[in-house]
């Protein structure tokens, strides 16, 4: 019996990954919703402000449509190194976020995510392929494509126009 070729994902919705607990999620289950995409870290400098601010927006427009996915990655100064566990501890505890905590992922390098390989196959222009840093972010359409990509340095709020536009809002 011959094996098939993998086919190349065509959405993001291709893909089922590992959340924080370590079971599957289809990312079909977010079909129509507008989705921001993260790397994130625990102890980095970038961590209060960005996790403050995904928040905010999470918690203003979840109901109308955004789903916000957090990928913790430890390729950057080593600032995630804890298991699956103590992240998500971290994350509910100090920051009562709500979105979902997927398991730690690697973002550049031979063993890169494959749904980071995804989101990183657009024309980035000055980005390159590599991620960064932590807190790069991808703004994800309704139908699953990578409309855009931002600095670690990026405000989360900042987005919230882009985001607003995406979902059909005013």
């Amino acid at each position: 019996m011959a094996s098939q070729l993998p086919k190349y994902p065509e959405s993001v919705y291709d893909f089922t990954i590992k959340d924080a607990n370590g079971n599957d999620v289809d990312l079909s289950i977010f079909k129509g919703k507008v989705l921001l995409i993260v790397n994130v870290a625990s102890k980095c400098g970038l961590t209060n402000s960005n996790y403050t601010e995904l928040n905010q927006l999470y918690e203003k427009y979840k109901d109308q449509g955004l789903e916000i996915l957090a990928f913790p990655c430890n390729q950057f100064g080593e600032q995630e190194p804890g298991s699956n566990d103590e992240i998500q501890e971290f994350v509910c505890t100090r920051f009562k976020s709500e979105f979902p905590v997927f398991g730690k992922v690697e973002v550049n390098g031979e063993n890169g995510f494959p749904l980071y390989k995804f989101l990183k196959s657009g024309k980035w222009g000055i980005f390159g392929d590599d991620i960064q840093w932590n807190f790069a972010k991808f703004l994800v359409n309704k139908d699953g494509q990578v409309v855009d990509r931002y600095y670690p340095t990026t405000s989360p709020l900042s987005l919230e126009h882009d985001i607003k536009k995406l979902m059909g809002i005013s």
